[in-house]
């Protein structure tokens, strides 16, 4: 067996060195020129893994014997890459296995199988890159349309659901085009160019003082009065929070569509100095308070009024509602004698629509003072010219305009009307490649590419003008790092942490189920929404200050606002507003594993489950999904018959030998979390469902549970090493102290170049990690380190 020195520079592997690429394929060669075992008994295969993985035993459906050896195709490479993975870390030969080769021979076959491998992926990559061509998601695009034309038009509904690889949905390989989502992209189009290029004046920006008196009932006769108060000013009292609200702001409808500031003046009522709290909806005409989106939660302190301020964007002839917050839903035919508390409605004041600029950021930039309705074909080219540089993102020629040109002249010789003409012209270049696709040129990246990369990662939009004129200048790859904190420091980057964290951690899952109201009668929308900000809010406090990515599995504070608090039983937090908060030691918080946000999306409506609370720590925490089980290998049924709870149910899940390689990595991480219910609630016993009763003061019927059996959080990691409760297991987590920041590193890279991690990636996450241990992983460092790798600029 021939060793190889390790090569520790990711870059010179891929660059042309002769005397490198005839070492390795002679490598190659050496070791797997013998199919048969028979003319190659002293090789390591024939020794240590034949035995298994033959023609005859095939364990896990892996015949090494006949395994081809042709790098060139993606099946082939993942098999070799997972041999190389499991002998390099000991799990084959299997530890139980008496026969195990030296630490020298293991050593040497794992560096020789590395080398072949890396010669492979080189020469894949010299023809045609890392990263596959990729076109805009629907994110992107909407986002791109945004920032290109200074607009705020809702597209990305129309247009279809992104499919998904690697755990995102800007991967390459998922995103197909196809004659149908071309029509979807002019329909979008033409929604944003009618944004755009408007006529006539500016729309008038007017002001409202109202309140939410009906219109056109007087108060003696208003037929609202169960569960609500019309004090003498016109001030709504409400005394229920229910779904069905009767009362929207009917004194104010957006005569069009836009921006519209709102000043509420709302304050407790009745409730004995306590503050209260409400929330407003964009609503309609159907008297649901849902029709719409939830604007947000607010505090009413009591007695005496507050006003609250907010700025929403409201669809034409919708207007706002409330919904008062926890106050029952009692049964009130008549309200007059009540003496319980309830949110006041004073008066509203309304602005708008609010336009920063009239024509739009984008007609601007293309046309100047030019009318729409009275251009020239020389317009046109004056407005083509300025467009695409943007919407190309990098610099043009005379000729790259010269098809959307001749779109315009077509039009207008055929006497359509400029506006027309023009948008035939724009929606040509709306659908060009250079605008759909991020179109990269094999090897390092060029300025213009490096820029749009960039971009797209930390804004999920074009370049701007500062990173365009630094790639015109070629100036962007010396200056990388002074960009990305620009970039990190803009508002934009909020796409950045909600698109990657939302992906990441699952975030975009939290809607996926409803918890069982029988078991958790508390929980409603205003939680769910304050699970996802915790999330969000604590991933932007370790960018912002750099803190060590370790704090993803342990920290000693989060983000919370009082009805989260309340949920974790943290006191001294008031009030609808997020802020830091010292997690006390017994709280056993601390790091997202323990976040309400990620306990609810690894569990569904009633029950938790070890083995999707288990799989989700080892992809998204330690970077160790496990892999499918082998197309051969029929689906189980173990049998769980009579098994009482859920530790029961998975022990005799593991019991079979084919299930317990995967369950016995899973089962016990997610066994530590069994201490924290369906929507984050620590608990000691399981809920058990039991009648309903009524309560007091004749509100409705609510669910009520009993205590059940107790739980057990212990477990048995598959390295022997043993917990008794979560707060254990994540010292155990942390023991590798590189482990989590290079899960992480993989995400980040995945993510931020639209492609899968390979084998040679890996040395290049190696790299990263080595750059960013003096900082100890800090998030923000460890994205500097990302962009400023090998991998990142290049195809």
């Amino acid at each position: 067996m021939v060793h190889v020195p390790p090569v520790s520079n990711f870059a010179a592997i891929l660059n042309p060195l002769p005397l490198a690429r005839a070492l390795t394929c002679w490598v190659f060669a050496m070791l797997f020129s013998h199919p048969a075992r028979a003319s190659d008994p002293g090789s390591f295969l024939e020794k240590h893994c034949y035995d298994c993985h033959d023609a005859d035993m095939h364990k896990a459906g892996l015949e090494l014997d006949s395994l081809s050896r042709d790098l060139s195709k993606p099946d082939n490479v993942r098999r070799w890459e997972e041999v190389y993975e499991r002998v390099a870390a000991g799990e084959m030969p299997p530890p139980k296995r008496k026969a195990q080769p030296a630490p020298a021979e293991r050593a040497a076959f794992a560096e020789s199988l590395k080398q072949t491998l890396l010669a492979g992926e080189k020469q894949r990559r010299a023809a045609d890159g890392r990263v596959m061509l990729r076109r805009l998601n629907r994110e992107e695009y909407e986002n791109t349309m945004h920032d290109l034309f200074g607009i705020d038009v809702d597209l990305k509904d129309l247009l279809p659901e992104d499919a998904t690889a690697q755990g995102f949905d800007n991967i390459g390989e998922a995103l197909s085009m196809s004659s149908v989502l071309l029509e979807r992209y002019l329909e979008a189009a033409d929604a944003a160019l009618d944004a755009v290029l408007v006529k006539g004046p500016r729309p008038e920006t007017r002001k409202w003082h109202v309140t939410l008196m009906p219109q056109n009932v007087k108060k003696d006769d208003f037929h609202f009065r169960g569960g609500v108060r019309v004090l003498p000013d016109e001030t709504i009292v409400f005394f229920n929070s229910q779904g069905f609200q009767p009362i929207s702001l009917e004194q104010f409808r957006a005569p069009v569509e836009g921006r519209y500031r709102f000043r509420v003046s709302q304050y407790a009522y009745q409730s004995a100095g306590k503050p209260l709290a409400i929330a407003w909806y964009v609503g309609s005409r159907d008297g649901r308070a849902r029709a719409g989106h939830l604007i947000g939660h607010f505090d009413v302190p009591p007695d005496q009024p507050a006003v609250v301020e907010f700025i929403e964007k409201i669809p034409a002839k919708a207007s706002i509602k409330p919904m008062p917050y926890r106050l029952g839903s009692r049964d009130l035919k008549d309200s007059t004698g009540y003496q319980g508390p309830g949110v006041a409605v004073q008066w509203i004041e309304v602005e708008g629509p609010l336009i920063e600029s009239w024509p739009p950021v984008g007609y601007k930039r293309m046309l100047g003072d030019v009318s729409i309705e009275k251009g020239t074909l020389a317009d046109a080219e004056k407005a083509l010219r300025n467009l695409a540089p943007r919407a190309f993102r990098r610099s043009i020629a005379k000729e790259d305009i010269a098809p959307y040109l001749a779109l315009v002249r077509t039009a207008l010789d055929a006497k359509k009307p400029f506006d027309e003409a023009l948008c035939d012209g724009i929606k040509g270049m709306l659908c060009a490649p250079d605008f759909l696709f991020l179109r990269e040129p094999a090897g390092p990246l060029d300025e213009f590419a490096l820029a749009s990369r960039l971009s797209y990662f930390l804004w999920t939009s074009l370049p701007d003008d500062a990173l365009l004129a630094s790639a015109r200048e070629g100036k962007l790859k010396s200056a990388l790092h002074a960009q990305v904190e620009r970039m990190l420091d803009d508002p934009k980057s909020r796409r950045f942490v909600e698109n990657f964290s939302g992906q990441w951690l699952g975030l975009r899952n939290i809607e996926a189920t409803t918890p069982d109201k029988k078991l958790h009668p508390d929980f409603d929308e205003a939680l769910q929404t304050a699970m996802v900000q915790e999330t969000r809010l604590f991933f932007t406090e370790l960018l912002e200050h750099d803190l060590s990515v370790r704090n993803f599995v342990q920290s000693d504070f989060t983000i919370l606002n009082a009805r989260l608090a309340e949920l974790y039983r943290i006191p001294g937090v008031s009030g609808w507003q997020f802020r830091k908060v010292a997690l006390p030691a017994e709280s056993h918080r601390g790091g997202v594993l323990c976040q309400a946000s990620i306990l609810k999306i690894t569990a569904n409506g009633t029950t938790t489950s070890p083995v999707i609370r288990g799989n989700w720590v080892l992809k998204n925490i330690l970077g160790k999904p496990m892999k499918p089980p082998p197309p051969n290998v029929p689906a189980l049924e173990p049998d769980i018959r009579g098994a009482t709870t859920i530790r029961e149910q998975v022990t005799k899940h593991r019991a079979n030998e084919t299930c317990a390689t995967c369950h016995d990595k899973m089962d016990p991480l997610g066994l530590a979390l069994e201490n924290f219910d369906i929507i984050g609630q620590w608990r000691t016993n399981y809920r058990v469902p039991q009648m309903s009763s009524n309560n007091k003061q004749n509100e409705l019927r609510v669910a009520s549970y009993k205590p059940g059996a107790a739980v057990d959080a212990t477990g048995t990691l598959a390295s022997g090493q043993t917990f008794k409760d979560i707060d254990e297991l994540k010292k155990l987590l942390l023991a590798d102290k590189d482990q989590v920041a290079r899960c992480i590193a993989e995400k980040l890279l995945t993510y931020s170049t639209g492609a899968g991690i390979t084998f040679a990636d890996k040395i290049v996450i190696e790299n990263i990690l080595k750059q960013t241990a003096a900082k100890d992983h800090g998030l923000r460092t460890l994205v500097h380190a990302v962009v400023e790798s090998y991998s990142f600029g290049n195809k």
